[in-house]
């Protein structure tokens, strides 16, 4: 596509003439940058490039506000890549050096609507360099949908010397005096611009191209206290205000089960109706007892009920919810364990986290209330306290129960998802952290609902204890190196 420019909006006040002034410098800068300078990219640039291939996959939507001359746009590989930058002389490079994205020519502050929204909105190093941001955060929300997420990172308060004397030295690249925003002044600023912070975290500690030392300060010591304080850059990733789905949906509800004929009745009495209705997945996975009778029994015995049934060909509660999932017809899907351990009369309290848009992810919590006497032994106990520390570390929101069979999830989040899923891998046998991974790296907003889990009252449990302990542990390595230490 070529270059376009867009025409500001018709202002019936009189310009601000300290921020014409203001704008004017700027775009004076930036032409100026762009005509004596080569690739502006070093190595901080690059250490961002990763950070934000990480965040959004290939194939996605992304609309980028400020974008130079368009190297990050296009190194995210996007499907639709437009660019907005105010220099015009930026635009001009970004639109030769990158012919298969758009770029436009415009002050964002008078952004007018493109006409489409986009699946991520980023502004890298912008917030600084801008008049308004609240206004100008306000100018991007027409370009967003419930799925958007803005990513944003700005320098660090702390960095202002020590760049000022990189750019002296020709380390950096010139800048004009800045904001120098904190994390809680973007947070506040996305709030009254009618978005919700999901969460943030620091990046790059050596911004300097240093064999070995920059990978191992950039991608491990700025994730550990104290380092972290003395990043760079901040991260931080929000969402459109919540707002309830705009009608009622189908629910599906995707029950695992093996060797669970006992308890297929009482998923029956007690699964509740929900939104447009609901419907039972039932995925059987190579029972020992006559679970697949009774599933077939049930379904025939209850006509009224949105029931279907499937055998699994592969192993695991994992593979098992992913037939479930692939076969389901609602847009909202959950999980129930055929254990009851989770009662399925809570489910409507999930459903309502998902209609309300206050969640994304929701995952139950049997860690708040008191549980049942069997309901869980001691050593299991203290392992879901471990692995709950060890992955709201990892994933950057609280986890405070990661081994809960009940999740919930819209179905094109999931389909999202699970086309990203080979980014990890295919290791997960439970199903749980291969969501809980998905979900973070996805950005969704993870809202935990606590339950009372109950006493298994037919069938024994299926997970064991210490092997399946070790495979988490193993699991829990392999994503700190997918998710934390990128």
């Amino acid at each position: 596509m070529t270059q376009a420019h867009l025409q500001a909006p018709t202002d019936l006040a009189p310009r601000d003439s300290a921020e014409e002034r203001y704008r004017r410098e700027r775009t004076a800068h930036w032409d100026a940058v762009a005509r004596r300078r080569g690739r502006l990219a070093g190595a901080y640039h690059r250490r961002l490039e990763r950070v934000y291939r990480f965040l959004i996959p290939p194939g996605s939507r992304v609309l980028e506000i400020g974008c130079g001359e368009g190297d990050l746009l296009a190194a995210l590989k996007p499907a639709v890549g437009v660019g907005v930058d105010l220099s015009d002389e930026m635009v001009r490079r970004a639109a030769e050096r990158h012919p298969d994205l758009r770029f436009l020519h415009a002050d964002v502050h008078e952004l007018e609507d493109l006409g489409e929204t986009f699946d991520y909105v980023i502004l890298s190093d912008l917030l600084n360099d801008a008049w308004d941001v609240q206004r100008l955060l306000r100018r991007i929300a027409p370009l967003t949908d419930r799925r958007t997420r803005v990513i944003l990172n700005f320098y660090s308060r702390l960095w202002e010397l020590p760049l000022a004397l990189a750019q002296r030295l020709g380390l950096a690249r010139p800048v004009l005096y800045q904001n120098w925003l904190t994390v809680p002044d973007v947070k506040n600023l996305l709030r009254l611009a009618g978005f919700q912070t999901i969460r943030h975290w620091p990046e790059v500690l050596l911004p300097l191209p240093i064999p070995l030392l920059a990978p191992f300060c950039n991608r491990f010591l700025v994730r550990l206290w104290p380092f972290k304080h003395l990043a760079l850059s901040n991260f931080l990733v929000a969402r459109p205000a919540p707002r309830p789905l705009p009608e009622e949906p189908v629910v599906s509800v995707i029950v695992a089960a093996r060797n669970e004929e006992g308890n297929i009745p009482n998923i029956f009495a007690r699964t509740p109706e929900m939104g447009a209705g609901t419907e039972i997945v039932f995925v059987e996975g190579h029972s020992k007892d006559n679970t697949w009778e009774a599933i077939q029994r049930e379904i025939s015995a209850h006509p009224e009920r949105r029931a279907r049934a499937f055998q699994q060909t592969g192993k695991g509660k994992g593979d098992a919810v992913r037939l479930g999932f692939a076969e389901a017809a609602g847009d909202v899907l959950m999980i129930l364990d055929a254990d009851l351990t989770v009662p399925p009369e809570d489910l409507p309290r999930f459903y309502e986290v998902i209609r309300s848009g206050q969640g994304e992810f929701v995952n139950g919590v049997r860690l708040v209330y008191p549980m049942e006497k069997e309901a869980m032994r001691f050593a299991n106990l203290l392992g879901n306290k471990f692995f709950s520390l060890a992955f709201s570390w990892l994933l950057g929101q609280p986890i405070k129960d990661t081994l809960c069979g009940t999740k919930v999830l819209r179905k094109p989040d999931y389909e999202t998802l699970a086309a990203n899923r080979s980014y990890f891998g295919d290791f997960d046998p439970f199903g749980d952290f291969d969501l809980l991974f998905g979900a973070a790296r996805m950005s969704l907003e993870i809202v935990e609902v606590p339950v009372r889990y109950r006493e298994r009252t037919y069938g024994e449990t299926n997970i064991q204890r210490w092997r399946h302990g070790w495979l988490l542990l193993k699991m829990c390595a392999f994503a700190a190196g997918r998710i934390k230490f990128i």
